[in-house]
């Protein structure tokens, strides 16, 4: 069974996450760290990671269930539709990255 990431993993891969990811707005680049979101999806993401099992199956499935409000909250969007290729190969980059770190 795997280990589960303790909190300060966690965090040190939100920063990492909220550096190099972001969402795209009428091709304005929002980092998840702006939009509060880097947290969330690391916490979502990060008991994969610590198994080593990163696809990029896996990580949109755990995208399209991640809403995100727009509108003042008058519409929900799920993350994965907000994500650009760009920054979802940006993504698929630091787990990896991670999954290496957190295997030694």
């Amino acid at each position: 069974m795997a280990q589960v990431p303790s909190n300060p993993e966690i965090e040190q891969l939100a920063a990492a996450i909220g550096e190099e990811v972001y969402i795209d707005v009428a091709r304005w680049h929002l980092y998840l760290r702006d939009a509060h979101l880097h947290t969330l999806l690391a916490e979502q993401l990060a008991p994969q990671v610590r198994a080593g099992k990163v696809d990029e199956d896996a990580v949109t499935e755990i995208l399209q269930r991640i809403p995100v409000k727009v509108g003042g909250g008058r519409k929900e969007l799920p993350l994965a539709d907000l994500l650009p290729m760009q920054s979802l190969l940006n993504l698929l980059d630091v787990l990896e990255e991670f999954s290496r770190k957190w295997a030694q």
